[in-house]
């Protein structure tokens, strides 16, 4: 230990070089449940480039593994510390180097709030599209490492489709860069999107050169409820089949709708089994909305409620932002992320319902209807072993349910130490094989988030 603080503060200030246990204790792990976790011997806080090749560098030298962290929203555990680990936190590098509304991209370092790069785009008349749940305090270096998504990527895409060309430090120190600042580019391997999504195991994210959109207008949206989750799906199918594309499209299950509507007020009836909240924001939002609206009665939907204006529908939209909280008020709460073909959406809710009933659990489910990403929410009493064993047994079921649908063990939050397990299954032995070549070419000496993915 001493060996290797004295190390760091050869190129680290010395308030960046945290050892006391009572502090690194809170840099452990992020919000995953049932994932392990270890005691960091050290957590550092560079705020520059050359700190953190320093630290790669020393952890190199010494055989020290190394986990990078942002703000530790993540839902996988893919941030969680290893015994005896260097915690490499990036929070401290946090600036906006560059946003250059000709080209339309952001400089960012990886510490920058996803809330604070989207209201810096908005005052040039741009936006920034990626918006996880947790925009308000997640990273951009986060959302690279889990290529994160959010309510908005039924239209927008995900993080992958905005990351132009990446700084990373790699395992031994070295400093490469990937990707461009052009609109096109197609020279040699993709090793930016390599990266995106790769979790911190094979380098460090320093700075990210990335896409912006122009701003769209505000959003106009509608509520539907309906009396059964497949009329709301088959709704779903059909808004797509039509051609619409959305700029949101969210499902809520019983399950949700009831917590929401109990934490809320909302004043949902009690036959209202499901509720679709749909938007747009182009300049024909409010014929699209009229004409999506008549797709859902005629896919059986029991209201379709339109919003007039944004703050009607922002109102409507506070029943799908408080989902999580409410289904919190009944438990420890542990969120999934399986991602299906849309056309077998019913079939994961109806399956996701079944494996509750059958392990005695309320399991809701919230959905990014719009691209098939479910996100099935176990409720369980934490202090029961019983109930432990029978969340953690779900969990699995809902998992399997979402491969043998044709669909993925994670749509955005990642594989992290919680799914590594189904990753396995998901590549197969070929795919696994040649990923652990990559992972190996990168960081040979395994120090790099060790233990996540595989």
């Amino acid at each position: 230990m001493r060996e290797l603080t004295d190390r760091l503060l050869e190129g680290l200030p010395a308030a960046a070089v945290v050892v006391d246990p009572d502090v690194t204790a809170g840099y452990r792990q992020d919000m995953a449940g049932f994932c392990a976790s270890g005691e960091p011997a050290v957590v550092v806080f560079p705020s520059t480039v050359d700190q953190v090749r320093h630290v790669l560098r020393t952890a190199t030298e010494l055989r020290v593994p190394v986990v990078p962290q942002g703000a530790r929203t993540g839902l996988s555990g893919g941030a969680n510390a290893v015994e005896g680990c260097i915690v490499l936190s990036l929070v401290a590098m946090d600036r906006i180097l560059e946003l250059d509304p000709v080209n339309r991209i952001a400089v960012v370092e990886p510490g920058v709030v996803n809330a604070v790069l989207s209201r810096a785009a908005e005052e040039h008349g741009l936006a920034y599209p990626p918006d996880p749940s947790s925009w308000e305090s997640c990273t951009i270096g986060g959302n690279i490492g889990t290529g994160a998504g959010g309510l908005c990527c039924v239209k927008y895409g995900v993080t992958s489709e905005y990351v132009l060309g990446l700084d990373v430090v790699l395992a031994d120190g070295r400093l490469l860069h990937t990707g461009r600042r052009t609109a096109k580019g197609v020279a040699g391997y993709d090793l930016t999107r390599l990266f995106v999504g790769s979790e911190g195991t094979l380098g460090v994210v320093v700075g990210a050169t990335l896409a912006l959109r122009p701003a769209p207008a505000p959003q106009l949206a509608l509520a539907a409820e309906f009396a059964d989750v497949d009329a709301a799906c088959a709704a779903v199918c059909a808004v797509i089949e039509a051609g619409f594309t959305p700029s949101l499209m969210e499902l809520m299950d019983s399950v949700v709708v009831g917590a929401v509507n109990r934490l809320g007020r909302m004043g949902l009836p009690e036959s209202t089994r499901a509720l679709l909240m749909v938007a747009f924001d182009g300049p024909e939002q409010r014929r699209e909305l009229a004409e999506v609206g008549q797709l859902c009665k005629r896919a059986g939907a029991t209201e379709v409620v339109p919003a007039d204006d944004q703050a009607e529908s922002e109102l409507l939209l506070k029943a799908r932002r408080l989902a999580l909280t409410a289904m919190d008020t009944l438990g420890t709460t542990m969120v999934d992320d399986v991602a299906v073909p849309r056309s077998r959406m019913a079939q994961m809710l109806a399956g996701v319902a079944e494996i509750g009933e059958r392990c005695g659990l309320t399991i809701g489910v919230v959905s990014h209807a719009g691209d098939g990403n479910t996100h099935p929410i176990v409720a369980f009493d934490a202090d029961d072993p019983e109930q432990v064993r029978r969340a953690e047994e779900s969990f699995e079921e809902i998992m399997a349910l979402g491969l043998r649908l044709g669909g993925t063990i994670t749509g955005e939050h990642g594989v992290g130490l919680l799914k590594k397990e189904w990753l396995a299954q998901e590549l197969g032995p070929v795919g696994l094989d040649l990923q652990k070549q990559m992972k190996g070419l990168f960081d040979p000496l395994g120090i790099l988030n060790p233990g996540k993915l595989f």
